[in-house]
């Protein structure tokens, strides 16, 4: 199979390029850098074949996609920075990448009959109640422009395409970029210190292993909504945090507070991100390992 990944550059989009070399899969990364070099397992480094692309610009992505002819596009770009996004200056600037670049997308792949996989998030549902969110739940209301955006974005694959995968995930960190078991490592060095909130509960994503699901959807006709997420329960960050220290031997006091108390984001957060992953496993695919295990895996391979 041929493949073209979009937002190479980012975490995920780095780490199924990956995995498509590891199993031998032809693939082409996409990004708006001027050059990319792939890193294989955070330690050899390899070329990776790239196009320049600004999935915002329709022409461009016919272009690309038509010439390349893949047989999937796993499609990771995404504007993510949350607060960021709640700028009235930066909103058509959002839209633009997570919605319109999103249809761009689908639509060339609806011309050449290819498979689309569209990562989306937790961010698309309201954040309410205890209950996890089933993939095929359309109780949406998201509470920030990210999640709108994404959640446009969502809906133009599934009215555009029968050949997709809607992929939602939560709390992402990977070896490439930053994230937060990254910061929090790095506040956690220089404070005695830190107030993590205990009241949005969900669970973490570690892009290796994503991708490796990734892939394995793509070899299957298995279309629809799915979530996905590492097993290990539903947690806090508060919880995160912890574990994050105690794996990497600080012993920086980590204080739980509310959202409220700790008062510093721009965006609204939702306090429930429990994805419901059990479709995966009913359509016979391997879920992800367990959270603890994933950092661990995480912190053998990352320089801090």
């Amino acid at each position: 199979m041929k493949f073209l990944v979009t937002g190479v550059c980012e975490q995920l989009g780095h780490d199924v390029m990956n995995e498509l070399a590891r199993r031998g899969y032809e693939g082409i990364g996409a990004d708006l850098t001027p050059e990319y070099t792939g890193i294989m397992d955070g330690s050899a480094v390899t070329s990776m074949p790239y196009i320049r692309l600004d999935i915002t610009n329709a022409d461009a992505v016919e272009r690309v996609i038509t010439e390349i002819h893949p047989d999937a596009v796993i499609h990771c770009a995404a504007w993510t920075a949350v607060d960021l996004a709640e700028d009235p200056d930066k909103i058509p600037q959002v839209r633009a990448v997570n919605a319109d670049g999103t249809r761009n997308i689908a639509l060339s792949c609806k011309r050449i009959d290819c498979k689309m996989t569209y990562l989306s998030t937790d961010y698309v549902f309201n954040g309410q109640g205890i209950e996890p969110w089933k993939p095929d739940c359309k109780e949406y209301k998201p509470l920030n422009v990210y999640g709108k955006t994404k959640l446009e974005g969502e809906l133009a694959v599934s009215s555009i395409l029968e050949k997709y995968f809607i992929v939602r995930i939560a709390w992402v960190f990977g070896l490439s970029g930053s994230n937060f078991v990254r910061t929090m490592i790095n506040i956690g060095k220089t404070h005695t210190e830190v107030r993590v909130v205990d009241d949005q509960i969900g669970t973490p994503t570690y892009t290796p292993d994503l991708a490796r699901l990734l892939v394995d959807m793509n070899e299957t006709e298995k279309y629809g909504y799915y979530h996905a997420t590492n097993e290990g329960g539903y947690i806090s960050w508060y919880d995160f945090c912890c574990e994050i220290y105690r794996q990497y031997g600080l012993n920086t006091k980590v204080i739980p507070v509310t959202t409220a108390e700790y008062g510093m984001n721009k965006a609204e957060r939702p306090f429930n991100s429990r994805l419901d992953k059990s479709k995966l496993v009913v359509a016979g695919f391997k879920p992800l390992p367990m959270w603890q295990d994933a950092l661990g895996r995480y912190l053998e391979k990352v320089i801090l």
